[in-house]
């Protein structure tokens, strides 16, 4: 069984939903601390021809304030949200497709206080859009340790997980060793390669939310990911 976990985003990218669909299990690891001008709350869509930021606002009351205690400042967000989303893509290939469920969500998001619950909703109605079927589960379900990499083995181990997906960017830090030692594979997802598709960008970019490639391609959207 192969296992990733990863903090939440705010309607992440393609990539952040190729590693879901890339194993069994999908932790949502949200105990660890948030991080200011991140993608925890924020993101990208394409609107007037090149990327707009999509912040939720929200309340860092102190340095080592977890994401999962992150609560919303404003709960006027959803709304402004879903109004710029409407305008930069009602007229797009797929937004007949996927905008009512995807508007439906966001807006039904805006009397959530927390940042993380807002995060799982939409992240979870996502993965049902694009037929993703990955188990997501909180690290809130596990009772772990301190230090970071044991954390990671622990939440394995719980799982009977034979294998841990990782992304490219803990390769700094991650100890493979700790995990061997415990008889698990680490492997490492990597992001490179993607295909391009008719985004209405001045300056092509994949490292917008997956909103894009939805509203973009339609039914077409696994031709441009890398999991299906």
């Amino acid at each position: 069984m192969k296992v990733a976990v990863l903090q939440s985003n705010y309607i992440p990218w393609k990539g952040y939903f190729d590693m879901i669909n890339s194993v069994d299990v999908f932790v949502i690891y949200d105990v660890v601390q948030y991080t200011k001008n991140d993608w925890r709350n924020r993101n990208q869509i394409i609107a007037g021809g090149r990327p707009t930021w999509l912040t939720i606002p929200v309340r860092q009351e102190r340095l080592e304030q977890r994401i999962n205690e992150t609560r919303i400042a404003d709960l006027r967000w959803a709304k402004k949200h879903w109004r710029t989303i409407e305008q930069s893509y009602s007229k797009s290939p797929g937004f007949a497709q996927f905008g009512n469920s995807i508007g439906d969500s966001l807006v039904g998001c805006a009397n959530e206080p927390l940042l993380s619950s807002v995060n799982l909703k939409m992240i979870n109605m996502l993965c049902g859009q694009m037929e993703i079927d990955t188990k997501i589960i909180s690290s809130d379900e596990f009772d772990l340790p301190e230090d970071r990499v044991n954390r990671l083995v622990h939440i394995c181990k719980e799982l009977g997980a034979e294998e841990y997906v990782s992304g490219p960017a803990a390769r700094v830090y991650l100890d493979e060793g700790r995990f061997h030692q415990e008889g698990l594979k680490v492997s490492w997802y990597e992001y490179a390669g993607y295909p391009e598709y008719a985004q209405r960008s001045e300056d092509y970019s994949h490292f917008v939310s997956v909103l894009d490639l939805l509203f973009c391609t339609g039914s077409n959207f696994r031709s441009f990911m890398k999991s299906f």
